[in-house]
């Protein structure tokens, strides 16, 4: 599981110095043969939606409000947005030049859930403290009845080269 640190990562200079500080690795991305990690269009790199994989390993599955509680969730949608970030270094091939602009964090919920800005503010949260003000965004959060592979969280975002 990703936890918060005590340790300042806002201190160290590099951003992939503060993904360290923080205990963390951006993942290796697997290759998949019906879309891309990332496109470029002009000054925009779409990353595609990423769910929450870590070593080729679906993390969690159910709904959030009825099989996964509000703090799995969160730690889903971290680990969500460190596959992101992947896509944003293999797009722009440096932490440091990654900018994210916007990023849509979609949550498999009940109807009644209504919290869903609190499972994307835990990527948010990560964003800025590994990228620091790049990792600023504009955002929105959506509850949706179901998402590939019954992930809980998927996480799509534009970026742009900093």
């Amino acid at each position: 599981m990703i936890k918060n640190h005590e340790t300042s990562a806002a201190n160290t200079d590099s951003a992939s110095d503060r993904l360290q500080a923080l205990g963390l690795a951006l993942p290796e991305l697997r290759e998949n043969p019906y879309y891309v990690h990332h496109r470029t269009v002009g000054s925009c790199i779409y990353i595609s939606g990423q769910l929450p994989y870590r070593d080729g390993e679906l993390l969690g599955q159910g709904v959030v409000g009825r099989d996964v509680e509000l703090e799995t969730a969160k730690e889903l949608a971290r680990h969500a947005v460190l596959n992101c970030l992947a896509a944003a270094v293999q797009a722009v091939g440096d932490l440091d030049r990654v900018r994210i602009v916007q990023m849509l964090v979609f949550v498999a919920s009940t109807p009644d859930f209504g919290e869903q800005s609190k499972v994307a503010n835990a990527a948010s949260e990560l964003l800025i403290e590994v990228v620091g003000e790049n990792g600023r965004h504009a955002r929105t959060a959506i509850g949706v009845a179901g998402l590939p592979l019954n992930s809980p969280v998927e996480i799509q975002m534009v970026i742009a080269a900093a």
